[in-house]
């Protein structure tokens, strides 16, 4: 065997054997995998409400931000600024809040973007605005108004 094939031959060996030592999914191009994970936000961890997340990349405003709980009522208003996407993170919010309990009511978009939740007897806003390359989230809990339907005096004609 002549010097070349020799070192084209230990260099096809080492290219097999790094392939298989590392994995063929380490080399993966593939862009549909990639995109798949680039438009889905993560929820955080730690979380001041468990049934009300929280995407990955925003932090807390404990200075803008309280919470109190008494007797199975909450209410609370959590400030959180980031760099996320407000698309993403509203798509975040349609996914996330059902695994909680929670039904989309409606979406309000008018420069801010507002997403009203519900669930039996608990009310939940979600509120992004913009400021300069961040966004401000706010998320508003309170309990859900329990106003009885008002009877008409007399029959209508």
């Amino acid at each position: 065997m002549s010097f070349f094939a020799k070192l084209f031959f230990l260099s096809a060996a080492s290219c097999i054997l790094s392939a298989a030592i590392l994995g063929c999914s380490t080399f993966s191009d593939n862009p549909s995998a990639k995109s798949a994970n680039a438009g889905s936000l993560e929820p955080q961890a730690m979380l001041k409400f468990l049934d009300v997340p929280v995407p990955v990349g925003l932090k807390n405003l404990p200075a803008q931000s309280y919470s109190f709980e008494s007797s199975g009522v909450r209410v609370g208003v959590l400030k959180y600024q980031g760099k996320n996407n407000p698309d993403q993170v509203v798509n975040f919010y349609k996914e996330q809040m059902p695994m909680y309990n929670w039904n989309l009511v409606n979406i309000v978009e008018y420069g801010q973007r507002l997403l009203n939740f519900e669930r039996e007897n608990e009310v939940c806003i979600i509120t992004m605005e913009p400021k300069g390359s961040n966004i401000i989230l706010t998320i508003s809990l309170g309990p859900r108004s329990q106003i009885a339907p008002k009877k008409a005096k007399s029959p209508v004609k």
